[in-house]
């Protein structure tokens, strides 16, 4: 019985860390893009995102915009990067799409 238990919380444990999922947040500045050109970059966190160390302006990435659409996400390269390094640094990546 016992064994069998630990055997389910090993499955529930490792389920739990594959199917995590990468979040992602939107806003929107003005009417939104009105185009498509994006620029990207990366925003650089600490200690499993506590920390900011450097966090990218969206609006400095708009320049001079007045309707753009900010997404803010951690990719699947940055996941790899935060699990490589056990949480010590975590990027997040912004896309400001004019």
């Amino acid at each position: 019985m016992i064994k069998k238990t630990m055997k389910m919380m090993t499955v529930v444990f490792a389920a739990s860390m594959l199917l995590t999922s990468c979040y992602s947040y939107t806003s929107v500045v003005g009417k939104g893009a009105q185009g498509n050109s994006q620029t990207t970059k990366w925003n650089h966190y600490v200690i499993y995102g506590l920390a900011p160390v450097g966090v990218s302006d969206s609006k400095q990435m708009a320049d001079g915009a007045e309707n753009y659409t900010v997404h803010t996400r951690q990719s699947f390269v940055n996941g790899l990067v935060s699990s490589l390094t056990f949480g010590i640094y975590t990027p997040t990546t912004t896309t400001v799409t004019k």
